[in-house]
């Protein structure tokens, strides 16, 4: 099976159902004939920039990252300040927390900007871990976060 066959197949999948997990998605695309692995589906995922947000109807369920118009950067200080709830920094790292099931959307546009500031970020439901190469780095991660976050 060709990569961009199956990578096609995954984006009308999500697209069509509610899928919000890798097991699912691979059943989903046994069902139609496409076998793959756990570890393909990964990869095709970081790839297709396939992220986890919530719905119309409040289940999560994968969809993909796509900027639209908005320059990444613009994406970026929109969303810190519509989602972003708290920021702290230890040492080298900033703990950042946002509304509940923004967290993996927010660090992938974090990710696709690629600052030299961030060496990498690890993102959950409403939390995402921003590892910078040093405390120079981290304060100026957390300033940038800072000055765009909305306080209410």
């Amino acid at each position: 099976m060709k990569k961009a066959v199956r990578q096609a197949k995954i984006e009308e999948i999500i697209k069509q159902h509610t899928i919000a997990t890798q097991e699912a998605l691979l059943a989903a695309l046994e069902a139609e004939g496409i076998p793959a692995t756990q570890a393909t589906i990964s990869r095709d995922i970081r790839e297709m920039q396939v992220v986890k947000e919530r719905d119309t109807d409040g289940l999560l369920r994968y969809t993909i990252y796509h900027s639209g118009e908005k320059t990444e950067a613009e994406r970026l200080d929109e969303s810190i300040a519509e989602v972003v709830v708290a920021v702290k920094q230890v040492e080298f790292v900033n703990v950042i927390h946002t509304a509940p099931g923004n967290g993996n959307s927010l660090a992938a546009i974090i990710d696709d900007l690629a600052f030299p500031q961030v060496t990498g970020t690890l993102a959950g439901h409403d939390t995402i871990l921003i590892i910078s190469p040093d405390r120079t780095g981290a304060q100026y991660v957390h300033d940038y976060f800072t000055q765009r976050m909305v306080v209410e």
